[in-house]
């Protein structure tokens, strides 16, 4: 178990770096002027989100619920001592939407249909780092 606890964790890494990287591009291919750069900025955007931070967020659920199968008992019937994990589970199925919310930003920007300013895209990055906080609090100080 400890082989898929680790493969989980890193990439919980990856999707993270994904997801922190994505809405920065976002802010600045919001405050492009040029076509050249329009462009350019889409295929990064595409990449960053179809090569690297969803597949991170297929193999980070997957190997998360494997190890929620793999400790079923512990996780779900013991009654004390586990509403940490399921508060960390809402957190990911929230990040998920962030995740899928991404996907439409990145959809609207590869059909020039961005209504947001690089300021909103900023305080959109913002997001994942409180969730990250939170959930690293929850795993490592399971305070309930």
């Amino acid at each position: 178990m400890l082989w898929i606890k680790a493969f989980h964790i890193i990439f919980v890494v990856t999707w993270f770096a994904g997801l922190f990287y994505l809405p920065r591009l976002f802010v600045y291919h919001a405050m492009t002027k040029d076509a050249i750069s329009n462009e350019q900025f889409k295929v990064m955007e595409r990449k960053l989100f179809y090569g690297i931070t969803t597949p991170s967020a297929i193999l980070t659920v997957g190997f998360g619920v494997w190890l929620l199968v793999a400790y079923w008992w512990d996780a779900f019937l013991v009654v004390t001592g586990v509403g940490w994990l399921h508060l960390k589970i809402v957190l990911v199925l929230i990040l998920i939407v962030y995740h899928i919310y991404c996907g439409k930003f990145l959809n609207d920007f590869k059909q020039d249909r961005n209504h947001h300013s690089h300021t909103f895209y900023r305080w959109f990055n913002e997001f994942p780092v409180l969730i990250l906080i939170v959930v690293m609090i929850l795993v490592e100080v399971q305070p309930f």
